[in-house]
């Protein structure tokens, strides 16, 4: 039988004197804690031509906007960024080694490999992006987090783009272990003509969803009213909230439920309605909150935001949030029909993963992300910074 595998994603730049390994792209923000970034680079002494070798580690706040950007200047703070020197190492190699991964990447890619590791500092946003209109290239809203690995003479020596690998990480949250209670909200609404009131009660089933989960909306509508509800409508709302540099608000509706059901005067209704908020449905609209890159398949709608206490919410980029709306349409004609409307806060998040134990084997692959079928990818190059060396930088076989 084949054994277990465990996936390398590796990256080298074009002049072939740094090449980067790394066992994951997605680093996990447990709220207590965060995943350290770990891995190795491997060298080539005889390009490096008396070089020295350096990786980061940064966080970036991007901000373009069409209405107010007529000069095309786009707004960027570079919200964290941490440096090491790797070659020569200013330690001993097997010191440096912090992981299991680091300690078979070194002893499988020999005496040119240097270790690196970096510690999330904990006040950091999650990596999220707002989704472009399909004209809007370039323009883009967005927190990243990015490894760059390059030689050069010195640390601050200009870095040539042949010398060096950029490679877009990201910083996710995932579900916490525990549900909270499932939430509720009621309302009642009184009209002038009418002496009895409407009574509307919209009920999640859970207060947390994993992302490709359906959401159950039990609604009881109790309507003593003399009024007719010509319609039910329901929606889950995300809502992205801009906090770092505009407090702009950004709402969009991301699944809709328009039922057709009406409940005369008198009447009552009780129904569990289905909603299924997904970016697949979502994809030609814009300004929508992803936790990655649109043209990525591994990219879904963004993760809802969960806030340290202490923290200050302005450094945390975009905050994102969802709720499912319930809308009542009361009606004479449709000149002069209203809206009776309530709204019920969820949380929409990854479950936690499995993570397994380090498989023996070790098999290496380019970190660039798959693209979605169909979807051309055009040139990496200019967002990622090069292209990878394919496998001449392979390991060699020990």
């Amino acid at each position: 039988s084949m054994s277990p595998k465990n996936v390398i994603f590796k990256k080298t730049c074009k002049d072939k004197s740094v090449g980067v390994f790394m066992g994951k792209r997605d680093f996990v923000d447990r709220v207590d804690a965060v995943d350290p970034v770990d891995g190795v680079i491997l060298v080539d002494p005889e390009a490096l031509a008396g070089r020295k070798v350096f990786v980061t580690l940064s966080c970036t706040f991007r901000y373009g906007r069409d209405d107010m950007d007529v000069l095309g200047i786009a707004f960027r703070r570079e919200l964290y960024l941490s440096t090491r020197q790797v070659y020569p190492p200013l330690q001993d190699r097997e010191k440096g080694a912090h992981t299991k991964v680091q300690v078979k990447l070194l002893q499988k890619l020999g005496i040119n490999a240097y270790p690196f590791f970096f510690e999330f500092p904990d006040n950091l946003p999650c990596s999220v992006a707002l989704q472009p209109a399909p004209q809007d290239v370039g323009k883009q809203c967005a927190v990243e987090f990015e490894i760059k690995a390059f030689s050069a003479e010195s640390q601050d020596a200009k870095v040539h783009k042949r010398s060096t690998v950029r490679l877009m990480i990201r910083k996710v949250q995932y579900a916490p272990e525990t549900q909270g209670t499932p939430p509720s909200v009621e309302i009642t609404k009184d009209f002038v003509m009418s002496d009895k009131p409407l009574h509307i009660k919209a009920s999640l089933d859970k207060e947390l969803y994993y992302h490709g989960e359906t959401i159950k909306v039990l609604v009881n509508i109790t309507n003593n009213s003399n009024k007719t509800i010509r319609n039910v409508v329901l929606s889950v709302d995300q809502v992205a909230n801009v906090v770092l540099y505009s407090n702009d608000n950004y709402s969009k509706c991301v699944d809709i439920e328009d039922s057709g059901d009406s409940v005369s005067a008198g009447a009552t209704l009780q129904k569990v309605y289905k909603l299924l908020p997904l970016l697949a449905n979502n994809r030609e609209r814009r300004g929508i909150a992803l936790d990655g890159k649109l043209k990525h398949e591994d990219t879904n709608l963004a993760s809802s935001s969960i806030v340290k206490e202490g923290v200050l919410k302005e450094v945390l980029g975009i905050m994102v949030s969802y709720k499912v709306m319930v809308k009542l349409v009361i009606g004479g004609s449709t000149l002069c029909c209203s809206e009776v409307g309530l709204e019920v806060p969820f949380r929409l998040m990854h479950p936690k993963p499995d993570t397994g134990k380090l498989e023996e084997e070790l098999v290496f692959q380019e970190f660039k992300r798959s693209y979605l079928k169909g979807m051309i990818g055009g040139d990496d190059d200019e967002e990622e910074g090069n292209v990878s060396g394919g496998d001449d930088m392979a390991p060699k076989e020990k």
